[in-house]
Parts: C-alpha cells; sequence; structure tokens
C-alpha cells in the first residue's frame, strides 16, 4: 500500500535566529483528506506547542489567495495562535507556494488575513537589503479583557509563589492576565507548573512594564500546563488582549512587546481600536523541513 506523503516544516516564529523564538510544526496537507484524531496524533507526535494543518481553497472569490488553518497543542485544538499563523505564513511565503504579499486564512475565529512587509518599511531605512528580509503583518480580532474576581486576588498569588501583584484581569479566551510590579520580575520568575495547572481558567499571563531604555513597552509570559504547553515561549494571541490592557495603562497604541521566556521574543503591536483590531508584526525563520509518512 502506497504511503501518502505530507511536507511539513519547523519554524521559529517571532525571532529571526534558529532557536529562538516559538517554534511550530506547519503541515502541508493540499488536496489530501485527514481526520482530526489524525492532526492531533501529529500534534502530539511533534509535541511542541502548536502544529498547525494548511489547505488551500481554491474557489472563494477573493483576490488574495486563501487557506483552511487549524491549530493543534499536543492535546487539544485551539481556536487561535498567533505565532503558528505567522509560521504557516513564512511557510507559504519562502516555499513559493503564493505569489501574493497578502494570503487569508479561514480559522476557528474567522478569516485572518497575512501581509508581507519588506525589512526596511518597519525599521524606516533602506540599506540595500533583499526583498528576502521581511517581516510578515497578522490581522487579529481584540480579545477582550475584563475586571477578575477580587475575592480570588490572593489565590492568584498563591499559585504564583505568593508574588505581589498590580493587577488581575481575564480575558474571553478564559486566561488570566496577571500585572506584576517589575520586568525582572516577570524575567526571574520561576514557575510551579503543577500549581499553575491547578489554577481557575486556561492558562496565566503575567506581564509587566518593561525598563526604561530597553527599547520595549513591556514584557510577558504565558504558561498553559492545560493545554500541554508548560510555558508558551511567544504567544501572538496572548498579545491581542495585551494590547487592550497597556493601551489602557500607557495611552498609546504602538507597542514593541518583549516576551521573556528562556527562547525569548520580540513582537511590534498595534492596536486598532476604532476596528477591534490587533496587528501583530514579527520574523520567522525556518529550521527544519520532511515529509510525515503516516
Amino acid at each position: 500500500m502506497t504511503k501518502t506523503i505530507v511536507k511539513y516544516a519547523v519554524v521559529d516564529a517571532f525571532t529571526d535566529t534558529p532557536f529562538k523564538g516559538n517554534p511550530a510544526a506547519v503541515c502541508w496537507l493540499e488536496d489530501i483528506e485527514k481526520d482530526d484524531k489524525w492532526m492531533q496524533s501529529v500534534a502530539a507526535e511533534f509535541n511542541i506547542s502548536e502544529t498547525c494543518y494548511l489547505t488551500p481553497i481554491v474557489e472563494h472569490g477573493q483576490e488574495n489567495p486563501r487557506f483552511r488553518l487549524r491549530w493543534f497543542t499536543p492535546v487539544a485544538e485551539v481556536e487561535l495562535c498567533g505565532h503558528a499563523t505567522l509560521a504557516a505564513s513564512h511557510f507559504l511565503f519562502q516555499s513559493g507556494l503564493v505569489n501574493s504579499s497578502t494570503i487569508e486564512f479561514s480559522t476557528l475565529s474567522g478569516i485572518l488575513t497575512a501581509k508581507k512587509i519588506p525589512d526596511h518599511e518597519v525599521n524606516g531605512s533602506s540599506n540595500g537589503e533583499s526583498n528576502a528580509s521581511f517581516y510578515i503583518e497578522l490581522d487579529f480580532p481584540v480579545v477582550p479583557v475584563s475586571d477578575y474576581n477580587d475575592l480570588e486576588v490572593s489565590a492568584i498569588s498563591e499559585i504564583l509563589n505568593g508574588v505581589s501583584i498590580v493587577d488581575v484581569k481575564k480575558n474571553t479566551l478564559d486566561d488570566i492576565y496577571v500585572e506584576l510590579p517589575s520586568a525582572k520580575d516577570v524575567a526571574e520568575f520561576k514557575p510551579q507548573f503543577s500549581k499553575i495547572k491547578e489554577s481557575p481558567g486556561r492558562g496565566i499571563v503575567i506581564t509587566a512594564s518593561a525598563p526604561t531604555g530597553s527599547g520595549f513597552d513591556f514584557y510577558s509570559r504565558f504558561f498553559c500546563p492545560k493545554l500541554g504547553i508548560d510555558e508558551d515561549p511567544v504567544c501572538g494571541s496572548a498579545h491581542c488582549a495585551l494590547a487592550a490592557y497597556w493601551h489602557e495603562k500607557l495611552g498609546k497604541c504602538d507597542f514593541v512587546a518583549y516576551q521573556a521566556s528562556p527562547r525569548s521574543g520580540v513582537l511590534h503591536v498595534h492596536l486598532d481600536k476604532a476596528n477591534k483590531r490587533v496587528l501583530l508584526r514579527g520574523k520567522a525563520t525556518t529550521v527544519m523541513e520532511g515529509s510525515l509518512l503516516v
């Protein structure tokens, strides 16, 4: 019996340095039909924060190429994932599968777009760099945040090793956002994942304003052991809520964000408050290519 070959790539997102940022496996299904059980099994086999699946949508009546995109952690499918969308976009742009500078994705969170932007347009300079160096801009929905139950704040502090807490919010994806006193507190925090796994909600984001002169506006980290991800190295979707949160704190709509995980990553974030959208810009690099033989 002939084996079905599925091409894949592992892409490090929100970085241009291999083995930094957040890795995602991108599987190109093309005209291959695979069921949910297979997709979940492959995601468990890769055992990285996200595995995503791309299928072209040939007849959709739109100017830009469109693809069906699904995201899986090692244990579950998720509704929104920024870094795997960035990785999927990078895969399509680099492989020559698209000629357009804009791609559309049909997802559980609606239609998302990714745009290829030359490096010099982001950095504001033109130094002869080739078009091979580029950012990818993702257009995502804002994830609203709201007040957290004051009676449970002390419990959150205990889960976070008794750390001092400035503020606590929650978002519509059932994640808890905790502001700490300083960026140092965020960077040096030692998570106890067994405690975090027993916490309310889906996962916990810790954040703080960045040090003066650092070149960043805020730091963050995201812990989500319930989804099989102890720490998500760089989480794009978390910034769809962080953008709204730090807009209220800092009174601005444009941010340079640093995710202070051991792998680390940088995101350029714009909040379009009027249209309730967040634009996330970042780079990516392919570190592995291969084929699935099942």
